[in-house]
């Protein structure tokens, strides 16, 4: 029996979507950073000495996204998981897997989990019998005053949508929301816990103060609709969206903290004991930020082998470029054919066999090929284990789809062409934005949603809306990644299960020199329409 009026604190640390980030540094270029595990830790080992109970969680997406993670996965693989050793070194109570755990496949993350020292929960993620997948829906901690936190698993079930379906072999992706309602019951009735924490990798689909969609309503994030539907969660662990967030919805406390280690989510409770039972008097969310902090020695030391490998593996020469395929201005690359964008449709297109190949620029840090090209250049560049699919579609698929990508930009109050707020929040997502090779094309921002796309030919001549072409893309976009659904359940002439980063590798390896071209097949102008008297931006 607890004594009455008794009070203590529980303290939940949580990180997400550390996507391999050890070191504090940039793989492109060595220069500092403030992110990483490294720095976190030491946040971490600070709230450790300092917390009357306290657990600390990974919300997934944890052995993919940088050099270090995909040389450990190609490379040396037989050597124990590098991101595994440094949450078994800090103490982790749990890991959710999110969807980029399985990139490499289910013997890479199934040997991950068995180094791990803390159990990987996954409640919605099944085999055909219903059962967890990876053994566990949930774990309970019982602390010494008594005190029992039940910790619910739960990963996006949007996953099919995106992955190689080789690497989810025999996993049933049911619904977070009705797998969380009835194992949040289950706690309570069964293991008669006095507080109850969901971790899932997802986020939220709805402004957490106004209960607006801020994103298509296509099941890929559910945490709002968890705090609003499933009764008896206590807090919210959420990821996958790259955000920072620290709020109550409907009474949950709600923490996600961003991305690559730069935050560390932190909830705190307050709890009074009542008869035998604790109940929750307050809570308090916040963000722990890894900026200014001394990285954390030991993890250093842990992973420093590792890092040497790395970095010694990044700086061989792979090729060199004739002409300039150097980046400078994203924003530039993505108005105008860049021949960087130009080499990688390219090879997709001569890789495949296809005639008609998109892809994009992942993000503004990329910043193409200087003329001597090593290993870091390509994973610098290509920053995801994607792999190739060749899909038949239509006319009017390939019209639709650049409709989607054509959504990318907007006017400003000027008249100039600028990146749509639809792609910068709630995270940026400059990888939904296609470049296409093999088909001449024409958007004009100028125009409404939907009517955007001008002049689609194939060498130059109209491309018919009924008639069947083979299209090259990476595998999410193939899977409908992106919301470009009209490539979802599309016929697959074949896949190449080479990772796209590796083909651009032996592309370069094979040719030793390789010259930079563009032939302008595309632009991005603004001419009349909504935005008559606009000045094209394309160059053209």
């Amino acid at each position: 029996m607890l004594a009455p009026d008794q009070e203590c604190t529980l303290t939940i640390l949580q990180t997400s979507d550390l996507h391999g980030s050890i070191f504090p540094h940039s793989y492109a270029n060595h220069e500092p950073k403030e992110l990483g595990l490294a720095k976190l830790a030491a946040r971490i080992r600070e709230e450790k000495q300092r917390a009357d109970q306290l657990l600390v969680i990974d919300c997934g997406d944890l052995i993919q996204g940088t050099p270090l993670a995909y040389h450990h996965a190609r490379i040396s693989h037989e050597q124990p998981n590098p991101m595994i050793l440094c949450l078994n070194e800090l103490g982790y109570d749990a890991a959710i897997p999110g969807n980029h755990e399985f990139n490499y496949g289910l013997p890479f993350l199934q040997k991950a989990m068995s180094e791990s020292r803390f159990p990987w929960l996954c409640a919605n993620l099944t085999d055909a019998d219903g059962k967890p997948f990876f053994g566990r829906a949930y774990t309970v901690k019982r602390f010494a005053n008594g005190l029992a936190v039940g910790i619910i698993g739960l990963t996006t079930s949007y996953i099919p949508h995106w992955e190689n379906p080789a690497h989810i072999a025999g996993i049933q992706f049911r619904d977070p929301v009705e797998t969380a309602r009835y194992w949040v019951r289950f706690l309570r009735e069964e293991e008669a816990v006095d507080v109850v924490v969901v971790a899932y990798h997802g986020g939220l689909e709805r402004d957490a103060e106004t209960g607006e969609p801020t994103e298509p309503l296509t099941t890929e994030n559910q945490g709002y609709e968890l705090c609003a539907s499933v009764e008896g969660i206590d807090v919210l662990l959420t990821g996958h969206q790259h955000r920072m967030l620290a709020a109550t919805v409907h009474g949950v406390a709600i923490v996600q903290p961003g991305h690559e280690g730069r935050m560390a989510g932190k909830v705190v409770l307050n709890l009074q004991a009542k008869e035998s039972r604790w109940e929750i008097r307050q809570k308090q969310v916040s963000l722990l930020s890894a900026e200014g902090v001394q990285p954390d020695a030991s993890l250093l030391e842990l992973a420093a082998d590792y890092e040497a490998e790395t970095q010694q593996w990044l700086d061989q020469p792979i090729g060199r470029i004739e002409g300039n395929m150097r980046i400078t201005d994203p924003l530039a690359a993505r108005l105008q054919e860049h021949p960087f964008i130009e080499f990688i449709n390219r090879v997709q297109i001569e890789m495949s066999g296809a005639a008609i190949s998109s892809t994009a620029l992942f993000d503004n840090a990329a910043a193409g090929f200087a003329e001597n090209v090593t290993m870091r250049d390509i994973v610098s560049n290509y920053i995801y284990p994607n792999t190739l699919k060749v899909l038949r579609v239509t006319g009017q698929d390939i019209k639709d789809a650049l409709e989607q990508t054509a959504g990318y930009f907007d006017l400003n109050e000027t008249g100039e062409i600028v990146v749509s707020p639809r792609f910068l929040a709630p995270k940026p997502q400059h990888y939904n934005y296609d470049m296409w090779e093999g088909i001449e094309y024409r958007i004009n921002v100028a125009k409404p949603l939907g009517q955007r796309i001008e002049f689609l030919t194939q060498e130059h001549k109209p491309l018919e809306m009924a008639a069947e072409y083979e299209v090259v893309m990476n595998h999410y976009r193939a899977g409908g990644g992106g919301n470009y659904t009209m490539f979802q359940h599309k016929p697959v002439v074949r896949e190449l299960a080479i990772e796209i980063a590796e083909l651009l590798a032996t592309y370069l390896l094979e040719r030793k020199v390789v010259k930079a071209t563009v032939n302008a097949n595309w632009s991005v102008v603004a001419i009349g329409g909504q935005g008559s008297g606009a000045a094209d931006q394309s160059g053209q």
